[in-house]
C-alpha cells in the first residue's frame, strides 16, 4: 500500500510531519489519526492501523503532533489546546488537498483530542477512540508527585516518559485541567466508536466506561482483549483496525464509487450510462489518477522522469493501447466471420510527435504532428492476400478512424 511523507503547517506556526497510507484504488474515505501522548505518528499502533485500514480502502493521514517526532518546534511550549488545534489542521489540510476527514481517530490523548476537535470538524461523519482517558488530565498520573510540586512551584520540570526527557510547563497541566470535556462528549452528535483494553494498564477500562455512559446514541463498546495499552501486538492493531473498518462503513460514504452520467446540454442530448468514463485524482502523489469505466477501475500516472510516481500507464499509453486493443478486435473479428486461420493478433505502438517537413501524407507543413507508428503481426496458416487484407481491415477500427477524423471536444463544468 503507497505511503507519502507530506507536511503542513501546525497550530504554532511549526511545520508538521505526516504520513499519508491510501490504499491501491481511490479511497472510499479519508480518515484523520491523532497519537498518544509524547507518542509519534510512527508508533506500533499508529502504524498498524493506518495501513490495516488502507487496506480496507481507507486513506489515513497520521501525523506528529507539534514538538513530536519528525515535526517542528518545541514540546515544552505545547498543551492539550494546541494539539486539539494541530488536529484541525491536519483535517483542514486533508480536506483541502484529497477529501473530507470523514473519520476521526484517536489513540489515548490522542483520543481525548478527537473527541474535543470532531463538533469543531463540520464533515467529520464517526468518531473512534483507542484506549482514550475520559478527561485529559489524566496523563499527569503519568508524572509523579515531586515532579508536579516543581512544576507547581517552578513553572517547569524535566519528567522522564518512555525513557525519553521532556519539558512540563505549569501552562500545560493547567490547559489540561481546565478541559470541558463532558460537556464535549455530551455533544459530540457523531456515532462513536469506543475501543478499549480491558487490562490497559496506562489508561484504566473504566475511562471507557465513563465516556459510555457520558455519550449519546449512536454509540458502541468494543472490547480489545489481551491488547496493552500501546498495541504493540500487530495483531490487536489489525484487529482494532478491522473494527473501525467495518463500523465506521454504516456512517460513511459509500465504498464503491458508482460511474456518473455527465450532465445534458444543448449539445449533446443522452449519454449512456456504460460509455461514461470518469476520471478523478487518487489523492497521492502528483498526477495519479484513478479511472472508473463500468466497473472497471485502474490507475494513470506520469513516469518519474516528469514529475509522477509511475503508478500507472501515461494518457498516452492508454491512448495507444485503446488503438491496438481496437485493432486487435477489429481483425479478430473480421477474420473470425471469414473463418480464417488466424491464431493470434498482436500490435505494438509508438506515439511520438515529428516534424511536419517528415510526414509525406501531412497537410500540415509547419512545427510537430503526432504520429503513432503501429506494428501489426498476424500468426497463423494465412496467405499473403488474407494478411494484406487483414491489414486494410486494421485501418478500420473505430477508433483508428476516430482519431482521424475531426473530433469535437466539448468541455463544461458540471457536477459529476
Amino acid at each position: 500500500m503507497p505511503s507519502e511523507r507530506i507536511e503542513f503547517p501546525g497550530s504554532l506556526g511549526e511545520t508538521l510531519a505526516g504520513r499519508l497510507d491510501t490504499p491501491d484504488n481511490a479511497p472510499h474515505a479519508w480518515a484523520v489519526f491523532a497519537h498518544c501522548f509524547t507518542c509519534s505518528k510512527d508508533s506500533k499502533a499508529a502504524a498498524f492501523i493506518a495501513r490495516a485500514l488502507s487496506e480496507a480502502g481507507f486513506g489515513v493521514l497520521r501525523f506528529d503532533f507539534t514538538g513530536l517526532g519528525g515535526s517542528g518546534g518545541d514540546f515544552a511550549n505545547t498543551h492539550f489546546s494546541s494539539n486539539v488545534d494541530d488536529l484541525l489542521a491536519a483535517a483542514a489540510w486533508l480536506r483541502t488537498h484529497h477529501g473530507a476527514p470523514s473519520l476521526l481517530i484517536g489513540h489515548s490523548l490522542g483520543g481525548a483530542a478527537v473527541l474535543a476537535a470532531a463538533r469543531r470538524v463540520d464533515d467529520c461523519r464517526a468518531v473512534v477512540t483507542v484506549g482514550a482517558p475520559f478527561e485529559p488530565g489524566h496523563v499527569t498520573h503519568q508524572l509523579d508527585g515531586e515532579s508536579l510540586q516543581v512544576i507547581e512551584k517552578e513553572g517547569e520540570a524535566s519528567v522522564s516518559l518512555a525513557g525519553r526527557q521532556f519539558t512540563i510547563r505549569r501552562e500545560f497541566v493547567q490547559d489540561l485541567a481546565g478541559q470541558p470535556q463532558a460537556d464535549r462528549i455530551r455533544g459530540l452528535a457523531k456515532p462513536l466508536l469506543i475501543l478499549h483494553a480491558p487490562l490497559d494498564q496506562t489508561v484504566g477500562v473504566d475511562n471507557a466506561r465513563r465516556i459510555f455512559e457520558t455519550a449519546v446514541h449512536p454509540k458502541s463498546f468494543v472490547a480489545l482483549d489481551g491488547a496493552d495499552h500501546l498495541l504493540n501486538n500487530a495483531q490487536d492493531a489489525q484487529f482494532a483496525a478491522s473494527l473501525i473498518a467495518a463500523w465506521s462503513r454504516r456512517y460513511l460514504p459509500s465504498e464503491v464509487p458508482q460511474p456518473a452520467r455527465l450532465p445534458e446540454s444543448e449539445s449533446t442530448s443522452t449519454v449512456a450510462g456504460e460509455g461514461v468514463v470518469v476520471v478523478s485524482e487518487r489523492g497521492t502523489g502528483r498526477f495519479t489518477q484513478v479511472v472508473s469505466a463500468g466497473q472497471h477501475q485502474f490507475l494513470m500516472d506520469e513516469p518519474a522522469a516528469a514529475g509522477g510516481d509511475d503508478e500507472g500507464p501515461t494518457p498516452y499509453d492508454m491512448l495507444n493501447a485503446a488503438l491496438g486493443a481496437c485493432t486487435a478486435m477489429t481483425v479478430r473479428m473480421y477474420a473470425r466471420r471469414k473463418r480464417w486461420p488466424l491464431a493470434s493478433v498482436r500490435v505494438a505502438l509508438v506515439h511520438d510527435k515529428v516534424h511536419a517537413t517528415d510526414c509525406e501524407d501531412c497537410e500540415n507543413r509547419d512545427g510537430k504532428v503526432d504520429q503513432i507508428v503501429r506494428v501489426v503481426e498476424l500468426q497463423g496458416d494465412l496467405d499473403e492476400a488474407q494478411r494484406a487484407r487483414l491489414i486494410e481491415i486494421a485501418d478500420r477500427c473505430p477508433v483508428h478512424q476516430t482519431l482521424h477524423a475531426e473530433v469535437r471536444i466539448l468541455t463544461r463544468q458540471g457536477k459529476l
